[in-house]
């Protein structure tokens, strides 16, 4: 946590408030600088300059729209060409809760722009680089709506799906390589993107609601113990295992020579 270890440079994106403005303290505490991605330039600059003058680390602004084509390519060129960035936090994030058939596929869209492509593009960007130097990491928050099968949670929970399956391979094609991968799926957590989502904070029961503090440093804690999936509420990571050890038993009858007995007809059993 010493300031004065320099750990390189951590991109955050949605970085002006919420989940990433509470990364950018925490990584920069630990000696990270920063790169600080966001549309709101005034937070951005507010935040940028508490931190250098709270820990004397590098911070950097870019403002920009990551659902805007050239925006987005901007941070992918600055994601792949800046060899001090070794840790890339894929943060931004939009959030709609509702019924499907009646959703605004608009809106709709810019979510799986910014909840699925950009993160994925990030990635593919900056993970070359990682390789080639055989350090840093990708902290990909996604949700545990990504385990929720229900009405209301059609895009956003298959999003943050997206992204736990994204990171869960690549931890594979990593290997041993130096670079670490996490995918963090936080439970109902006081931040704005409640704000216009179909459910408004207040009406989630407190008892289910982290603060954002909290989250953030009980996924920087399963950073640090190298969990590739981090569920910073849920008290037994057991229960997690026994999930994965369920699906790796289905994967020896999930492609066979010939179809399941339940879907021939009489004539052909």
């Amino acid at each position: 946590m010493s300031n004065q270890q320099n750990k390189g440079t951590a991109l955050i994106t949605g970085a002006s408030t919420g989940i990433g403005a509470t990364y950018a303290k925490q990584l920069a505490k630990r000696g990270y600088d920063l790169v600080l991605v966001a549309r709101n330039k005034s937070r951005l600059d507010a935040l940028a300059a508490s931190l250098v003058a709270e820990t004397g680390r590098k911070v950097r602004t870019v403002v920009a729209d990551l659902t805007d084509t050239k925006d987005l390519a901007t941070i992918e060129a600055l994601a792949r060409d800046d060899a001090s960035i070794s840790l890339l936090v894929n943060n931004a994030g939009t959030a709609t809760l509702g019924a499907f058939a009646s959703a605004d596929i608009e809106r709709l869209n810019r979510e799986i722009q910014l909840n699925l492509v950009v993160p994925t593009r990030l990635a593919h960007a900056v993970l070359p680089g990682l390789l080639a130097r055989a350090h840093g990491g990708i902290i990909n928050i996604a949700s545990v709506m990504s385990q929720m099968v229900q009405p209301g949670n059609t895009v956003y929970g298959g999003t943050k799906a997206y992204l736990l399956h994204l990171s869960q391979v690549l931890a594979q094609e990593v290997g041993s390589s130096g670079v670490q991968i996490q995918a963090v799926l936080p439970g109902a957590t006081r931040t704005e993107i409640w704000n216009g989502s179909g459910v408004e904070l207040d009406q989630l029961p407190a008892e289910i609601v982290m603060e954002v503090d909290e989250m953030v440093e009980a996924a920087l804690a399963g950073f640090d113990q190298r969990e590739l999936v981090t569920i910073p509420s849920l008290p037994d990571a057991g229960d997690w295992q026994r999930l994965i050890d369920a699906r790796s038993a289905l994967l020896p009858n999930l492609s066979r020579k010939n179809a399941a007995a339940r879907y021939k007809t009489a004539a052909q059993v």
